[in-house]
């Protein structure tokens, strides 16, 4: 069995559905991955609650020997409550709840954090030749070439990028650009 740590860092990017504005992990997917680490996980879903004429749902998932409980409103793609949701609309918001509650358990969470990616620890590396390079060009045309291959270099390592990024604004101010 996994722990929630390795369950967080599941890159789940693939499986994220997209409704207007509102970015969510598919149900299904949730459902079989959480099943293959956690094959005796259950849920249940309590009735929902009616607040005028809005509706939350509910999930209870227990897994890792506990129950997390999660809720959520019968919502538009513009996160707006839905007036007088019909039954296909809280069928919809019960199973993206039921996704929600699971990321509890760390499969997707970072989705809810509004994060593009998991939070993977990156390996370091070393830019300082790309540094160097970037202090020393002489004019803007030679700084954009050595920046672009820079970036190159450093692939999908976001703090290498950020580094190149401020070394080259700074060479770019002092060039006058």
């Amino acid at each position: 069995m996994k722990t929630f740590k390795e369950l967080r860092e599941i890159n789940v990017n693939e499986h994220v559905e997209k409704k207007g504005q509102l970015k969510y992990l598919s149900w299904t997917w949730a459902v079989d991955t959480l099943l293959q680490h956690y094959p005796d996980a259950t849920w249940e879903f309590p009735e929902p609650k009616y607040y005028g004429d809005t509706v939350m749902v509910f999930c209870n998932v227990t897994a890792f020997g506990k129950t997390i409980r999660m809720q959520l409103p019968v919502m538009d793609n513009r996160n707006q409550a839905i007036s007088n949701p019909d039954a296909r609309k809280i069928s919809d918001a019960t199973m993206r709840c039921l996704a929600k509650c699971i990321a509890c358990f760390g499969i997707g969470l970072y989705i809810y954090a509004g994060e593009d990616l998991p939070d993977i620890e990156e390996q370091p590396v070393d830019v300082s030749p790309w540094l160097s390079d970037i202090k020393d060009a002489k004019d803007m045309v030679e700084l954009k070439a050595i920046y672009i291959e820079a970036i190159k270099a450093v692939g999908n390592n976001t703090s290498a990028k950020r580094t190149i990024d401020v070394a080259k604004d700074a060479r770019k101010a002092e060039l006058g650009g």
